[in-house]
């Protein structure tokens, strides 16, 4: 779909219905069935402003949002589609607009990453049979989301597809998705253009768009803010449309092609924008390539150290854990190498007698729930490959493709349809090359077949074979030849698995620190390696400095100031680890087995107070200070949950109360608000900080609240609220809780939701987030 320099879009649907007539808290996807007219008369509105592109008002068209509407997804979504394609103009294009399906997905919440694709493909098949012209995913926050409506649309439609998510003041989505991640996961699936929406107003995003650009590349940005933020009694946005504009003009230098708005912005917006907007020369913003986990990016321009240690090659220890399943053992492998410096990690779980697709997918699906670093998918099975791409929030590299037809004809178009990075082996049918000409040759063969797939010369790393000098000693100056013309004459990345130069020579290290050291001098990018071995990992701190990667030496004064003695390297064991380190790793099995220890000399409520209290602490401290980000948070409340619930029955075995809860917190979002996903991350956070809360779920009337607060003698009520039309519905609540007499503390979060304004309607706190909701039911119960 080619788009025009600039594309005017439209704006915000729900602020326009609100004015028609649509009683607050209603839902607008309904009245494309129940007042179709109102609907087109929008979209008509914006059409006569300037919009080219209409989308359609499907925002929550859905099967878990419209459940118990009493009409499917296929019969709403025609009906919207109808409503658009009768206003738009011939050079108007209708765009099937999907939102958030309102759950989170596994691991953070309960809805697996399939459920989520079938979800979406509901939807998108809809809107494609209805005759929709493209579909937009937006307001996403989270990463796992937007590949699922991706590869929905992907594999269930032929219509070009959009993303935008949704940042916050931090630079991070919600869940921590940083501009990086979203560029080079969302391109790499090929979406036909992305940028954000909603979320802060345009000059808040302007340096995020910077950010997305110099990883997206040439792809179409879009940007479609908020009018500022809005007045949560009133619901009033502050800019005007000609400060709307003004604001936004500046985004035509960074790359920016589809302009619009977002909430509180109406037709004179788009008309505004459509009078102030003009092409801009374009900022010099330099490109960046890499891989990515969904918080996280590695750029592919300098050299980055790929963990080795997890693949059952000679490891007794990982073979008996993969045959097990024991996959936190797996895990403590990760972490390791992490800790240790690596910043890519190798997962080879290829095990004869075991079913490899499932234990990669289980593996990866492991690895990310506790480590932020971008995988490296090792297999030679096509299947298994794709199970891990497929479990995988990012941009992975697939280790890997050789010269031989069979392997690019099965590998190259996975890395194609997921985006990923692949390494390159210079063998093909012929076996191993014997001189660097051969490997050369090769390379050059799996750079043409790459590029022909679709996939950049960027995302190649080719693998010139590291042989064993013990007994072809020749071969390591082949290698070395050949990495040197990869990267002089071919312009290509490469990667090597050193350690293999020095198998069955003594002193391996030395030897493998040697060699790495003429192979970084080579060109080497990527060298898979034992990040706990100290001669490796210095021979890397080494070259940084002195190739300038390392700017001032600092990482190198880093490792080298104050080092501790050095330790033996990483084999088939790990290093012991304290209940407050597994909590703040988000390792559930490690602290239940931790605290089943401390409990055999410990009192149960003194492991509370001086371990799993305190972990929890650290972990909200780093949270606040931004160096941890909310699925750290989750993750880590839920690996204390295992801890209380320990305690729980300790204390239960020893004849006391079987829950030393922490208080009772009761939980709502209030009437006329479906979105519930803020308050659910609140409840799991509190439950697992060991506090009972009782959740009455979303769009809960006022009298339901009071009479559950007063039945259970509740000290302290939580009130959720997303949108500005139900706040009202938030200060009624609190209202007739205060005239009930019930003695309860109140708090109140949601998006539009500010402490001033929780003031104004009579709460007591106003907590922003999970943390902040977690220290006031701390102060209220003094524990």
């Amino acid at each position: 779909m080619e788009l025009p320099e600039l594309t005017l879009l439209d704006g915000a649907m729900g602020t326009m219905l609100l004015a028609a007539g649509l009683p607050a808290g209603a839902a607008p996807e309904l009245w494309c069935l129940s007042a179709p007219e109102a609907v087109t008369a929008v979209h008509r509105a914006y059409v006569e402003a300037g919009s080219r592109v209409l989308y359609t008002n499907t925002f929550g068209a859905n099967r878990v949002k419209l459940a118990g509407s009493g009409h499917s997804v296929s019969e709403l979504v025609s009906a919207a589609v109808r409503c658009a394609r009768a206003a738009a103009g011939p050079d108007t294009r209708v765009a099937l607009d999907i939102g958030p399906i309102g759950q989170l997905l596994e691991p953070l919440g309960t809805l697996p990453f399939e459920e989520a694709v079938d979800i979406f493909r509901e939807t998108v098949e809809a809107g494609a049979e209805a005759g929709a012209d493209l579909v937009v995913f937006e307001t996403l926050s989270d990463l796992a989301e937007a590949r699922a409506g991706v590869l929905a649309a992907r594999e269930h439609s032929a219509l070009p597809v959009w993303v935008t998510m949704t940042f916050e003041a931090t630079g991070r989505s919600f869940l921590g998705v940083t501009p990086a991640s979203m560029g080079l996961t969302l391109c790499g699936l090929g979406v036909d253009a992305l940028g954000f929406n909603c979320s802060l107003g345009p000059a808040e995003l302007l340096p995020l768009v910077e950010e997305l650009r110099a990883w997206s590349g040439d792809t179409p940005l879009i940007l479609k803010p908020n009018a500022g933020l809005p007045d949560p009694r009133s619901g009033a946005y502050a800019m005007t449309p000609e400060d709307f504009a003004a604001a936004l003009a500046p985004a035509a230098a960074l790359g920016v092609r589809c302009f619009g708005g977002c909430c509180g912005t109406r037709p004179d917006f788009i008309a505004a924008l459509r009078d102030s907007l003009r092409p801009l020369p374009q900022k010099t913003i330099p490109r960046r390539h890499g891989v990515c986990c969904a918080t996280g990016a590695v750029d592919s321009a300098a050299v980055r150290v790929v963990g080795e240690r997890i693949n059952p090659t000679g490891k007794k220890r990982l073979q008996q854990a993969l045959r097990e399943r024991d996959l936190d053992y797996v895990v403590r492998l990760a972490l390791e190498q992490q800790d240790a410096g690596a910043e890519i990690l190798d997962v080879n779980v290829g095990l004869p007698g075991t079913d490899e697709p499932a234990l990669m997918a289980a593996a990866v699906r492991a690895i990310q729930e506790s480590v932020d670093l971008p995988l490296q998918l090792d297999s030679s099975d096509p299947a298994a490959l794709e199970a891990g791409l497929r479990a995988f929030q990012g941009k992975a590299i697939v280790n890997s493709v050789n010269g031989k037809a069979e392997s690019l004809r099965d590998i190259l178009p996975l890395c194609k349809k997921y985006g990923a990075a692949v390494v390159g082996l210079c063998l093909d049918e012929r076996g191993l090359p014997e001189t660097w000409e051969q490997r050369v040759e090769i390379a050059r063969r799996i750079r043409d077949a790459a590029l022909q797939a679709g996939i950049p010369q960027e995302d190649l790393f080719i693998d010139c074979l590291t042989l064993t000098v013990s007994a072809q000693q020749e071969q390591a100056g082949e290698t070395l030849r050949a990495l040197r013309c990869v990267t002089e004459e071919l312009g290509l990345a490469s990667t090597l698995g050193v350690s293999n130069v020095a198998f069955g020579m003594p002193k391996r290290e030395v030897l493998t620190a040697a060699f790495l050291t003429e192979a970084l001098h080579a060109g080497l990018r990527f060298p898979i390696v034992n990040p706990g071995s100290a001669p490796v990992m210095d021979a890397i701190a080494a070259h940084r400095v002195l190739s300038g990667q390392d700017a001032g030496g600092e990482g190198y004064l880093r490792r080298f100031a104050a080092q501790p003695p050095v330790a033996a390297p990483m084999q088939n064991h790990t290093t012991e680890m304290t209940v407050q380190e597994a909590i703040e790793r988000g390792l559930k099995a490690e602290t239940a087995a931790l605290t089943a220890a401390a409990l055999e000399t410990m009192e149960p409520l003194e492991l509370i107070e001086t371990l799993l209290i305190p972990a929890l602490d650290a972990v909200g401290a780093r949270y606040e200070a931004g160096t941890l980000y909310l699925p750290q948070l989750i993750k880590a409340a839920a690996a204390a949950g295992e801890g209380f619930a320990l305690v729980r029955a300790r204390i239960a075995a020893q004849g006391g109360s079987d829950a030393p809860s922490r208080g009772k917190i009761l939980l709502a979002t209030v009437r006329g608000d479906v979105h519930d996903i803020g308050k659910n991350i609140v409840r799991a956070v509190l439950e697992n900080y060991g506090y009972t809360v009782l959740d009455l779920g979303r769009d809960v009337p006022p009298e339901r609240i009071v009479e559950r607060a007063v039945e259970e003698k509740v000290p302290l009520v939580g009130l959720s609220a997303l949108m500005t039309t139900t706040v009202p519905a938030m200060a009624e609540t609190i209202e007739k809780l205060r005239a009930s007499g019930h003695p309860c503390r109140v708090m109140v979060g949601g998006a539009v939701l500010t402490a001033d304004y929780a003031r104004q309607i009579g709460a007591d706190a106003y907590a922003k987030d999970a943390k902040g909701a977690a220290d006031y039911a701390r102060e209220v119960f003094g524990t």
